[in-house]
């Protein structure tokens, strides 16, 4: 057996708001620098996207498949709308099943134009499960507590949302903005094998493999995945790797237009309009997961660790004190770490703090800091990402969470432009 870092989420250039360089050979190339060994096919149902997986994928044997330069390892997946604008991540055995599925959603959505990739199928839950089952493939919530279009956005509990199919339901994705703690917060979930995906819509290391799964297998294929969700005693899923959850878009309650932060009660008040902007107030996940929790933190013994990752790129720009992780300084740095030790993923979970700091003092002595836990968080909302503060020092990260601490009191405390 052999442990496969894995990143099973991604979309295709012919979704909306999805990078043109999106391409298979793209992908594997920079899933490699990441340090991924398995990665999603991404929009498998989209017929552009199909015949482009179709001419630079390859199935080396029995449901195995590599790009053709042999870099990385590919598994079929689709990450799909129901009528209850859920979205659903849904893994396949190979491209046979892959048009099978489509045939028999034929009538039910638009597959084959641009923007399609992830589809709008006109069916419940239940009735997509039901044909992603028929085909022979498996089906989860995807990033299942975002406040738009995930499970618990709409329904009390996975089983509700997918009725009679849910009892076959044997994971679900993470997302952004939760982790392993927040998500165990809720008594079903303990049931789940848990995913953490990128759902990428570029192909860059600091988007690719943002989060991903290591998960053990004899070899990467729907086959050895599918034992790894469903076969929860064989503890096959190692790792979880991911944001913090309040690095999240969506992590406290927050105003979708100023980003103005607001508590559950603030926002019942307000009616959900912000009284500084009038825009709306979108229910974060904190609350959303404290809505449905019943107190108790506890994991099941098949889960695995979960560790918290910022991207390399992201941790050198804080270590140069530069604006925007696409500048030379930081590309160019990241280039050095990368031709030194192969891979991010590496850098950031692996190699000794010595060696980091040959190439760079500044930015070994932060991914050091990151690793002994010294970061605090300003926390995203509203659609607007957290930003991680990483502290040099346990006297440093000490200070500045006494600081943050009176701030996000003030904050509770204070009253709302509608309550003077």
């Amino acid at each position: 057996m052999t442990e496969f870092n894995c990143d099973l989420h991604f979309h295709g250039p012919y979704s909306a708001g999805v990078s043109k360089n999106m391409l298979v050979p793209t992908i594997a190339e920079q899933s490699k620098l990441k340090g991924l060994d398995v990665c999603g096919m991404a929009d498998i149902l989209q017929g552009t996207w199909f015949k482009h997986l179709k001419e630079n994928i390859l199935e080396k044997e029995n449901g195995v498949f590599m790009d053709k330069k042999e870099q990385v390892f590919f598994i079929p997946q689709v990450e799909v709308q129901c009528n209850k604008r859920i979205h659903h991540l849904v893994f396949l055995p190979d491209f046979a099943a892959a048009e099978n599925l489509k045939e028999s959603l034929k009538g039910k959505a638009i597959f084959d134009s641009w923007g399609c990739g992830r589809p709008v199928i006109r069916l419940s839950p239940e009735e997509i499960a039901e044909k992603v089952f028929d085909a022979g493939g498996i089906i989860g919530p995807a990033h299942a507590f975002t406040p738009y279009f995930s499970v618990y956005a709409h329904f009390d509990s996975v089983k509700e949302a997918y009725g009679e199919m849910g009892k076959k339901i044997s994971f679900l994705e993470l997302g952004l903005s939760a982790d392993t703690n927040y998500a165990d917060m809720i008594p079903e979930n303990r049931q789940y094998q848990f995913l953490t995906c990128s759902d990428s819509h570029s192909p860059w290391p600091h988007r690719i493999g943002r989060e991903f799964a290591r998960i053990e297998m004899k070899e990467p294929s729907f086959k050895e995945l599918r034992k790894a969700l469903e076969q929860k005693d064989e503890k096959k899923i190692k790792l979880n790797v991911g944001f913090d959850p309040r690095e999240g878009k969506y992590h406290l309650t927050a105003c979708n237009a100023c980003y103005e932060k607001f508590s559950l009660e603030q926002s019942e008040k307000l009616n959900w309009r912000c009284p500084k902007c009038k825009g709306s107030i979108k229910r974060g996940v904190r609350d959303r997961i404290e809505m449905l929790s019943d107190g108790k933190k506890e994991h099941p013994d098949f889960r695995p660790p979960y560790m918290h990752s910022v991207p390399l790129a992201e941790i050198i720009q804080l270590a140069l004190k530069v604006k925007g992780i696409n500048t030379i300084a930081v590309q160019g740095m990241w280039r050095d770490f990368i031709d030194r030790f192969g891979t991010e993923i590496n850098i950031l979970v692996d190699t000794p703090e010595e060696e980091l700091k040959k190439v760079n003092p500044d930015v070994g002595k932060k991914i050091t800091s990151f690793r002994k836990g010294w970061v605090h968080y300003i926390p995203g909302g509203g659609g607007n990402y957290g930003k991680p503060v990483i502290c040099d020092s346990k006297e440093e990260f000490e200070k500045k969470g006494k600081e943050l601490e009176e701030e996000e009191k003030a904050l509770a405390n204070q009253k709302t432009l509608g309550e003077f």
